[in-house]
């Protein structure tokens, strides 16, 4: 009976199909969906084992974690990592039992404090260590966990998580790690809950020695060790995710520069195989160029004590804490092809701007539990169009904000079910995107919006945080009370719809297909004047003082039209 205006585009997998070839498509949805994720389970049946993940358990709650040494040794041949981690924490109420987290296959060896053993037990993918020394609150306090084995193999990295082990076209060893959503206690243990950052942290890498490893943070020293092997030691000097923390191997070169930043020089750093040199050196131009854009809309880089790092990886990429790792195949867009459909994907190198865009929002602004992911993915996917704005201007940004909608799919929330480690829809990424694009239309203010952002990088930087922190900073930052936008992009796969109708010179309108108390103000264009409305659920009429019909709303929103006359 209704006829739909168009003003946005509509999800459609068929078009998609047809734009981008279906390798391609298979290969973003999983992208999108999956977010490095763990959305294979089945939905909404939890387990034991998820909670133990995903929970703060009171063996998690009593002590605060402080710094890790984690010293390892790779072997390729065999596909092992064997090694110890320290495990530095401050006491925050007194208790005996403590959880750290290892992924089977893998295996803790021995656990000490002050070189006594002590007892554990395993359940799943949860240890439960006994410690019996008295744990008085404000003691700081160490264990040393030794442990080894072969490390779940990463089959479709970096979504299902795991340690790559690749040679490369010469036959050399070329080897990854990528964890995020299964965590980093797939290849070493560790307190593998987001909500407890290590403030600091020593990595320890033994490879064979004609090998190199870059893992995060500034390297400090190469020793080369008498069986042939060498020990590559960085140093982390911010707090750090533990899905950030990465190991990457093989026969690298490196080049560098000095990016003149907000803070003054910031030390970046490139690694890329050797046969790969000359067209890194030209492809990775778009690495400083992100750095100025970023930085002028979010703040200072995030972690110039540690450096900025991008890394040849044998995968698509991901946003490890200082050392972003690549595996675009050094062309523009999406391994070539351009998300949006709308040609501005192609200015740039997708991996390179949105993995890096997660220093910002993801490694700077981490989110507690992976169920708020939209945190990380939803304000990087929109960072993508603040690259293109920055160079190609305002309308090519909204363009391509308004191109990628052809990927949402509106089949479930973007937030996830918290304290099992579950995150939400795929859709965080273009919905998420084009919901902060909506509320910048509402704000309509591009000075404010901008300070919003930066604010938001200064206001939590180097913090852990929830949804709700993040809703309650934009609105109050706003002036605005945006949490009913919230609740319908976030909370419900539903497109809010605006319907009306225009009879005797009056407009009458409102929203359905939308929470309750929905308000999202809406832009329009009325007999080529621009409007602003402020639609409910309820009925509202507006005197028109004209016949004609022409009602068109503003495409930056992200809302489906239905003109009940048409």
């Amino acid at each position: 009976m209704l006829k739909t205006k168009k003003n946005v585009f509509t999800p459609n997998y068929h078009i998609m199909k047809k734009i981008f070839g279906s390798l391609f498509v298979a290969s973003l949805i999983g992208f999108n969906a999956n977010a490095q994720g763990l959305l294979a389970k089945s939905e909404n049946i939890f387990t034991h084992q998820d909670t133990l993940r995903g929970s703060i358990t009171k063996e998690r709650a009593w002590w605060d974690l402080k710094y890790y040494h984690l010293d390892i040794k790779v072997n390729p041949s065999q596909k092992t990592i064997t090694g110890f981690n320290t495990v530095r924490y401050t006491v925050l109420t007194e208790n005996n039992k403590m959880q750290i987290d290892l992924q089977e296959p893998m295996q803790i060896y021995k656990v000490t404090q002050n070189g006594k053993e002590l007892k554990f037990e395993r359940d799943g993918n949860a240890f439960f260590i006994r410690l019996t020394e008295k744990q008085k609150v404000g003691e700081t306090k160490e264990i040393v966990i030794s442990f080894g084995g072969k490390p779940k193999e990463a089959i479709r990295p970096p979504w299902d998580g795991g340690i790559t082990w690749n040679k490369d076209k010469n036959g050399k060893d070329f080897i990854a790690s990528s964890c995020q959503g299964l965590g980093a206690s797939v290849w070493w243990p560790c307190k593998d809950h987001m909500y407890d950052e290590v403030e600091n942290m020593l990595i320890s890498v033994n490879v064979p020695g004609h090998l190199t490893d870059v893992s995060n943070g500034r390297l400090q020293s190469v020793k080369k060790e008498k069986d042939g092997t060498k020990t590559f030691n960085w140093y982390v000097a911010n707090p750090i995710n533990n899905y950030g923390v990465n190991i990457n191997i093989g026969d690298y070169v490196n080049f560098s520069e000095k990016f003149k930043g907000e803070k003054g020089d910031l030390d970046c750093s490139y690694y890329v195989l050797k046969d790969n040199l000359a067209v890194a050196k030209e492809q990775f131009k778009d690495a400083p160029r992100m750095l100025k854009a970023f930085e002028s809309w979010f703040g200072p880089y995030p972690f110039y004590e540690d450096s900025y790092k991008l890394v040849e990886a044998p995968y698509l990429g991901m946003e490890h804490q200082s050392s972003v790792t690549y595996g675009n195949n050094f062309k523009n867009g999406h391994n070539g092809h351009d998300i949006s459909g709308t040609g501005w994907g192609l200015k740039y190198d997708y991996i390179i701007i949105h993995e890096s865009g997660h220093e910002w929002f993801a490694n700077n602004i981490t989110y507690k539990d992976i169920a708020d992911m939209w945190i990380h993915e939803s304000f990087t996917t929109y960072s993508e169009s603040v690259f293109i704005e920055y160079y190609y201007g305002k309308e090519a940004a909204s363009e391509y904000i308004r191109g990628i909608r052809k990927m949402i799919r509106n089949k479930s929330s973007i937030i996830g079910s918290y304290d099992v480690n579950r995150e939400g829809s795929g859709d965080m990424y273009p919905k998420g995107a084009n919901m902060l694009h909506t509320i910048r239309q509402v704000i309509n203010d591009d000075a404010k919006w901008k300070s919003i952002l930066r604010g938001l990088n200064s206001t939590f930087y180097h913090q852990t945080v929830t949804t709700k922190e993040i809703e309650d900073y934009l609105s109050t930052q706003s002036g605005i009370n945006l949490s009913s936008i919230f609740d319908q992009y976030l909370r419900t796969p539903q497109v809010p719809t605006f319907e009306y109708y225009i009879k005797d010179q009056k407009l009458t309108y409102h929203w359905i297909n939308s929470v309750e108390n929905f308000n999202l103000p809406l832009k329009v264009n009325f007999d080529g004047k621009e409007m602003w409305l402020k639609p409910t659920t309820d009925w509202k009429t507006e005197d028109l003082k004209s016949d004609k019909t022409n009602l068109i709303v503003d495409r930056n929103f992200y809302v489906t039209v239905f003109n009940i006359t048409e």
